[in-house]
């Protein structure tokens, strides 16, 4: 055995130790609270024929490959892809977006790219993977600010203008968190943003379908279009396709295609991709779209969460729903018992959120039912 292996080893084996291994399952047939499939676009019929139906037209008119062929800036890109685009801009009432191939892609190329060397980047605590990601490989000098903490978000920007009063300043936060479920105060950062001429950057990766009119995320229902510099929107999520959309003005995203790595270096989604993308959003604007049992659901989760006197549970109003079970291997073994019961419900264990915050992370669909989630409780209080 080489010395890399006995690294490999050991490192998997405290893992193991600290409850803290990860491995990877396959599909099953246990009742959904896991995914972040909210509107049940991933299974739904609907927007199958209307995937179906658009790629019938493409193959009709001679358009349709496997795969990509190449990079956008080669052979990958379509009229088709930027048309797309420019209807997911009108969609949440801005100006252009430019498609990346994950929400990863999206954030690590746009925190990587363009903050510089002098500028300061100021992110919330709780921030996703990803903008982490992003943020360590760019050139501005970086701070953390208290996680929905304005006060300390404003504090960290004067103590930036106090280095240099003419300096460039960019925040970035999600609207909703993925881990608690929270929402920023989206309202009060743009506020402080727009006071001290901050540039904010605002991923909706779990906001969007679920909030706003037809689904728009959280900037459009608060009408902050005009007050983010940059949003990115995934496809992963509640639209139950794939991919991301960085969206903004058309400098911004020239911009992008200039510098952003992650989208520069990498072959084009394919264009089955993007058509499924163009059905989920037509299934949104639809008169048809409802988000209404969503709610419902979480407003009868949250009552039902008021019940369980010895477990905290974290303030959330969108599709995320957290319940406070300290300790990893504790936590597991609730989690461990909800599987067995037919739940599909997965633990989140430190270091992914703080030491005695371990929780189950509970997603609410449309398709579940008020029983199903009576189901959890239940379960939770004959442990």
């Amino acid at each position: 055995m080489n010395k890399l292996d006995t690294f490999f080893l050991e490192i998997l084996q405290k893992r193991k130790d600290q409850s803290l291994f990860r491995s990877l399952r396959t599909a099953n047939s246990l009742i959904d609270f896991c995914s972040n499939d909210y509107l049940g676009f991933a299974r739904s019929q609907n927007l199958e024929e209307r995937i179906q139906q658009e790629t019938n037209k493409l193959v009709a008119d001679g358009l349709h490959l496997i795969g990509a062929t190449g990079s956008r800036l080669l052979a990958g890109n379509y009229a088709y892809t930027e048309s797309l685009e420019q209807s997911i801009a009108a969609f949440h009432k801005t100006e252009a977006g430019l498609i990346f191939n994950s929400g990863y892609d999206a954030n690590v190329g746009v925190l990587a790219s363009i903050p510089q060397k002098g500028d300061y980047l100021i992110t919330d605590e709780l921030i996703h993977a990803s903008m982490i990601d992003g943020a360590r490989l760019s050139y501005a000098t970086r701070y953390k600010f208290a996680h929905n903490n304005i006060d300390d978000l404003e504090k960290k920007i004067k103590n930036c203008l106090s280095q240099a009063a003419d300096a460039r300043i960019f925040v970035a936060v999600e609207s909703v968190y993925s881990m608690d479920g929270d929402t920023a105060h989206l309202a009060e950062i743009a506020q402080i943003c727009e006071q001290y001429k901050a540039l904010l950057i605002v991923d909706e990766a779990h906001a969007t379908g679920v909030f706003g009119k037809n689904g728009w995320g959280l900037v459009n229902e608060l009408n902050l279009e005009k007050q983010v510099f940059a949003r990115i929107v995934t496809f992963g999520k509640a639209l139950g396709c794939h991919g991301a959309v960085v969206l903004g003005s058309r400098l911004l995203r020239d911009y992008l295609i200039n510098f952003a790595r992650s989208f520069i270096y990498t072959t084009a989604a394919p264009l089955h991709t993007h058509v499924s993308i163009k059905c989920a959003y037509d299934l949104l604007a639809s008169g048809d779209f409802t988000n209404k049992r969503l709610h419902e659901l979480i407003k009868f989760f949250k009552q039902k969460a008021e019940t369980l006197g010895n477990y905290e549970t974290i303030d959330s109003w969108s599709a995320i729903q957290c319940i406070v079970v300290p300790g990893n291997q504790h936590c597991r073994a609730v989690a461990a018992t909800l599987q067995a019961n037919g739940l599909d419900i997965r633990p989140i264990v430190s270091p992914t959120v703080p030491k005695g915050k371990e929780r189950l992370r509970i997603c609410i669909h449309q398709y579940n039912t008020e029983e199903e989630i009576e189901k959890i409780f239940d379960i939770i209080r004959s442990i």
